[in-house]
């Protein structure tokens, strides 16, 4: 058997050098006192730290308290809008410590925090007052060329699978920025440029390592716990934490026909856009990116991936150059590694990100219209598209709790700002820009949802029935609540 880990090696050892606390114990926990924590329903809680000892002496990682070094760094997550503290941090480096923490949390209905690569929009891998399950250190790799799968750890990277798989002229469906978490991106579903032809990151799971709410370490595939594996495919983190994957790898060449074509915004261009999205074969991927230009003006970056041989794309991608004329254009073969971590640095660490999203079938005039107004506003909010259909479409609505299989196209209206003092109006204008589109979205992607619980269930459609099921099964306390939350029956 052909395999490659990338566990404690190159890639690995770079990225654990980075990270706080890597290597070591923590410091000594002041026994004989207290910590001030929050159960999962708000009340106030004490915990005696031997306990909190016990808990750190008993991993393989650490537990960091707010006054221990690493604890500020540990604690930060992708959006800095949130700026939250957990009572503590438990640092896990393996199933084992997940099971241990995990454990620790339920006998004290501790608040429970799972973070990852920490990329939730709305702030969900963090807490104030709860513990925070930090998978960061879990990040190996090991890819079967064999057997055309790869295993990741739960607490793994996109950038962590690409850079396994593609040496390999192999892949998977990941997402557009390398340094998001490959669990919270995959529970709720896993949209990527590849995934026209590849399927969602869902699709391509295989199975998963899950600890629930009881400790227990449960194995979810077609075969094992098939009604746990049918829920974590769109259910988002509602039933355990996942600690590792198993996906299904592809055929892929690292060399692809793409780029970008920068383009002038009107209502026209969107609905040509639009009508070309839906008929172009599915190695293709056109994703626009609307903003204002560096001279005021609304412009449309389309970015262009085909995923296939090169002088096809080409042929296939000639079109786009003449919905209108192109302000500028750089489009040709390009690594792929290229294309995947472009947006790193711009949706980089630290920075303030808002985001509303919405599932549409096509961009009707209406649509364009509204997108063309608010982007002429005094103070507009940019906003992009990721393109859908393809295989996707194929898997039935009910096969996995993902259940929004028609969608051509994924609207996305977002902030991204460094000063913290524009947020309130930028937001403000976001969601008066949803509110106009909202009309002609059907449903949104689970990955990005900030609403209200009702509307979150109306998500799930037919399948949310289903769904608290399984979360009663496998979670009845709501231990892990800070998701898209699945509220249990009781």
């Amino acid at each position: 058997m052909h395999r490659r880990s990338f566990c404690k090696s190159t890639l690995a050892v770079g990225i654990a050098a980075a990270l706080p606390g890597c290597s070591r114990k923590a410091a000594p926990i002041d026994v004989g006192s207290t910590i001030n924590a929050l159960t999962g329903d708000g009340h106030e809680l004490s915990i005696a730290t031997t306990a909190v000892q016990e808990l750190n002496d008993a991993l393989q990682g650490d537990v960091l308290l707010p006054d221990d070094g690493g604890y500020d760094a540990a604690r930060k997550v992708w959006n800095g809008m949130f700026d939250k503290r957990p009572a503590l941090v438990a640092q896990c480096h393996s199933n084992d410590d997940v099971v241990k923490a995990v454990s620790f949390a339920q006998e004290r209905s501790l608040l429970v925090s799972v973070k990852g690569g920490g990329h939730s929009f709305p702030g969900k891998s963090t807490c104030n007052g709860g513990i925070m399950i930090d998978l960061s250190r879990m990040y190996s790799t090991d890819v079967d060329v064999d057997n055309l799968t790869i295993r990741v750890d739960g607490g793994a990277l996109l950038g962590h699978i690409d850079t396994a798989a593609q040496p390999y002229n192999l892949g998977t469906t990941t997402g557009i920025v390398s340094h998001t978490g490959v669990g919270g991106f995959t529970l709720g579903g896993g949209y990527g440029r590849t995934d026209r032809f590849m399927g969602l990151a869902i699709d391509n799971l295989l199975a998963a390592n899950i600890v629930t709410a009881n400790g227990e370490t449960l194995r979810a595939s077609a075969d094992e716990n098939p009604d746990l594996f049918w829920a974590i495919r769109g259910g988002g983190g509602n039933f355990g934490v996942a600690t590792e994957f198993e996906f299904r790898l592809h055929p892929f060449s690292s060399t692809i026909y793409g780029g970008d074509a920068v383009f002038k915004l009107d209502a026209q261009f969107l609905r040509l856009y639009g009508e070309l999205a839906a008929t172009l074969p599915v190695e293709a991927s056109i994703e626009p990116q609307i903003s204002t230009g560096a001279d005021g003006s609304s412009v449309v970056n389309l970015q262009l991936c085909y995923c296939g041989d090169l002088a096809v794309g080409e042929k296939v991608m000639a079109p786009v150059l003449k919905i209108a004329k192109p302000l500028s254009a750089d489009i040709g073969a390009m690594d792929y590694s290229v294309f995947q971590t472009g947006a790193d640095a711009y949706l980089g660490h630290g920075k303030q990100y808002y985001l509303k999203s919405g599932l549409i079938t096509e961009i009707v005039p209406e649509l364009a219209e509204i997108i063309v107004d608010h982007m002429g506003r005094e103070k507009p909010v940019g906003s992009w598209m990721q393109h859908l259909g393809g295989v996707p479409a194929s898997v039935a609505p009910d096969a996995m709790a993902y259940s929004h299989r028609n969608a051509l196209l994924n609207l996305g209206i977002m902030v991204v700002s460094e000063d913290p003092a524009t947020m309130d109006e930028s937001i403000a204008n976001a969601r008066a820009f949803y509110q106009d589109a909202a009309p002609y979205t059907n449903g949104f992607y689970t990955n990005l949802n900030e609403d209200t619980d009702r509307k979150t269930w109306g998500n799930y459609g037919e399948n949310y029935p289903r769904l608290v099921a399984a979360k009663d099964k496998y979670d009845p306390g709501n231990l892990f609540r800070l998701n898209a939350n699945i509220k249990p029956s009781a």
